[in-house]
Order: structure tokens, then C-alpha cells, then sequence
């Protein structure tokens, strides 16, 4: 979907097919025929745009058989579907049966991982829509901070800057600029949009920036306009948005909250917890283990990194943190320039859900999605966005 800024700058909003995990290139074509395209057609759109996860085995296969890119780009352009951006921090393996810390792997030291993200870059270059000139990848935020150290350190800030030395070359040669955006998350090196600032302040690049997903920003505590300003004043750019909420319960302590939350504590993501308190931000790394033991405080409200539907919070006790995502959002692009063009719908734990809030079929998580970019577009138009054809 296409928005007119009123500064005449174009905003896309898309949303994520991590929500239907595949590993191969079928698996990807697939995607686009049961679910993506019945989205599209849901919110009545001759065009729509999707933010496309492409595993490790799928993207080697687009990115050294240029006779399955050009089928992948017919086959976008015969269902009605565009791509701007793509979600490069999953490698592999994010329909298992249990992902937990293996979503973090490979990291930035990891050769591996610059190597596929350069891939996801290039075969990027040959999807954006001919009057589309900028495309931008997620990335993971350099590793999880427990295996993170000196020597690590020191790799992926060499894979960065290669990584960035790359992507110019790329521009010149398709006259195509591809951003990738290092995506803060909870218990990573870069949890924070504030840790963000010293590696890329170091980077100093601007085809390096960040990814704000707005699930992690509220996780983490972070007031969503001290956390743009300080990137803004940092100039580091925002090379994307992921539009996503996290589960919110403001007296973690009682027993029907805690009964409440048990019910999203599943085992196939990790769902960080942290609270905020006098003080500092406290955290646990998955929600079991905060039910489970006491070491999280529970005199202040525990937030859950738990991407639930935008269009609809947890019943009572607990609730969303939309009014975070609505808040960045208009510092996002309220303002008289946006801060970035490329906003993604991400809320891939849909099957992950409690039992009795899953959709049961194709049918009811195409209504899901196409609730949720409902939702996210009447957030661009009351900002004065205008929806494009």
C-alpha cells in the first residue's frame, strides 16, 4: 500500500510473510497465492505490498539462478504484489517447532550472515517496482549479547562496514540504493535504539541505519520520541519501521494476571520480559521463566515480547502496547518529513497465539492481516497521509 507525505514523498506499507515461514523457493511462491494475494483482495487493493522473509536455501537459489528471480518478480506482478523491503534478521529454520535463540544465528562475526544479507540486498535490487529507486532489508542487531564480546565486536563492525561498501557498489551498478537497518531487540547486543548509537555512530554510513520495531521499542521501556530524537540527532537514519505490539499487564503480581500471561508463555519463540523501576529496567530472557521464578520485580507493569494483533489486544487483565506504536508512529511520519518511507506490518506469532485467539485456516488469517494494515492505514490517513491507488 502507497501513501502520499505531505511533504509529495511516497510511505509503503507492507506487511511481513514471516507470518508463513518457508524455506524454499516454492514454499515462497506458494505464500503469494494462499495468503498474500487473498489479503489483497480482502482490503479491495489492486496492489499491495509485503515485506518478504526469503530463507537462506531460498535466497542462494534467487540470488544465483536469475531464471527463479525473474519467475519470483512474474509472479509478484500477476497477483498484484510489490516488494520494497525484506526481512533479513530470521536465516532459517523460523517455522520450527521451537526457534528460541536460534533466530540470533549466524551473527554479524559470522561470515555467513554478511554473505546473506548482501544476497537478500541484491536480489532486493531486482524486485523493487520500476518507479521505486530505494529498498531497504532488516537485519539482526549484531549477535545476542551472552556470546557477544571484544573480538566479536570487532568482526561485525568489518562486516558492517564490507556490508556497506557492498551495497554502494550495488547502487552504482543498478542505480538501485538497497538500506539495511540493524533491528534493536530485547537481550541482544543492541537491544536498544540507544545502543544502536555508538556502532553506527562509529559506521557512520548512510546506507547502515536502523530498523525501529515498535513490539521492541515498548518491550525495552523506550519513550518512543527521546528514542527517534536521539537517532535523529545522531543521523543515523531509520531505514524502516516494523508496526508491532507487545503484551502489556500492568499488575504482573496478581494471580489472575499471572494466569493471564501463562497462557502466551508457549515454546516455540522467545518472549523477553522487562519491567521498568525506580531503579532501571529489569529483564528476563523468555516469559516462562519470569512466571516461573522471582526474579523479576513485580511492583511495576511487566511488558512481554510477544508480537500480538494490532487490531486487537489481550482480553482483560492484560492489554497491548499500541498506544506506543501509535505515538512513534506520528513521530515516524506525522511530522512535515518522515523520518522513513517504509513501514512493515509484523506480527508473525499468530499461530503462536493461546489456543482460543488462534485463526482456524487460511481464510481467517487472511481477515487477521488484512484487519491489522486496516488498521495501520486509517493510523497514515489520520496523520494526513493519502492512500495511493
Amino acid at each position: 500500500m502507497r501513501f502520499r507525505h505531505r511533504d509529495g514523498t511516497t510511505v509503503h506499507l507492507a506487511y511481513c510473510t514471516n507470518v508463513h515461514p518457508a524455506e524454499a523457493l516454492d514454499g515462497v511462491l506458494a505464500q503469494l497465492r494462499d495468503h498474500c494475494e487473498p489479503v489483497r483482495r480482502r482490503l479491495g487493493r489492486d496492489r499491495l505490498g509485503i515485506g518478504l522473509w526469503l530463507a537462506r536455501d531460498a535466497a542462494r537459489t534467487l540470488d544465483t539462478d536469475p531464471a527463479t528471480l525473474r519467475t519470483l518478480r512474474r509472479e509478484l506482478d500477476r497477483r498484484g504484489l510489490e516488494v520494497v523491503t525484506l526481512n533479513g534478521f530470521p536465516y532459517e529454520g523460523f517455522g520450527a517447532d521451537e526457534v528460541k535463540y536460534r533466530v540470533y544465528k549466524p551473527d554479524w562475526a559470522d561470515k555467513e550472515r554478511l554473505e546473506y544479507t548482501t544476497a537478500l540486498a541484491r536480489i532486493l535490487a531486482a524486485l523493487l517496482p520500476d518507479d521505486v529507486t530505494e529498498g531497504s532489508v532488516s537485519t539482526l542487531p549484531l549477535g545476542w549479547r551472552t556470546a557477544w564480546d571484544a573480538e566479536r565486536g570487532r568482526a561485525g563492525q568489518r562486516a558492517l562496514l564490507t556490508l556497506a561498501e557492498r551495497l554502494d557498489a550495488l547502487a552504482e551498478l543498478t542505480g538501485r540504493s538497497i538500506r539495511v537497518g540493524l533491528e534493536p531487540e530485547p537481550g541482544c547486543t543492541v537491544e536498544t535504539t540507544a545502543d544502536a548509537l555508538a556502532p553506527l555512530g562509529a559506521l557512520r554510513h548512510p546506507r547502515i541505519g536502523v530498523c525501529v520495531d515498535t513490539c521492541h521499542l515498548a518491550t525495552s521501556f523506550e519513550e518512543p520520541r527521546a528514542a527517534l530524537a536521539a537517532l535523529a540527532d545522531a543521523r543515523i537514519p531509520i531505514v524502516k519501521s516494523q508496526l508491532s505490539a507487545a503484551v502489556h499487564a500492568a499488575h504482573p503480581g496478581r494471580p489472575e494476571v499471572r494466569a493471564a500471561l501463562a497462557a502466551f508463555a508457549e515454546p516455540r519463540f522467545l518472549h523477553q520480559t522487562r519491567t521498568l523501576t525506580a531503579t532501571g529496567l529489569h529483564g528476563i530472557d523468555d516469559l516462562p521463566e519470569a512466571l516461573d521464578t522471582d526474579a523479576l520485580p513485580t511492583a511495576a507493569p511487566w511488558r512481554a515480547h510477544f508480537h500480538v494483533p494490532l487490531h486487537a489486544a489481550p482480553a482483560a487483565p492484560l492489554t497491548s502496547t499500541l498506544p506506543v506504536l501509535r505515538t512513534a508512529l506520528t513521530r515516524l511520519v506525522g511530522g512535515r518529513t518522515p523520518l522513513t518511507r517504509h513501514l512493515e506490518v509484523e506480527t508473525y506469532t499468530w499461530q503462536a497465539l493461546p489456543p482460543d485467539l488462534r485463526p482456524r485456516g487460511r481464510d481467517r488469517l487472511a481477515d487477521g492481516i488484512a484487519a491489522e494494515l486496516a488498521l495501520a492505514r486509517d493510523l497514515l490517513t489520520d496523520l494526513g497521509l493519502k492512500e495511493l491507488p
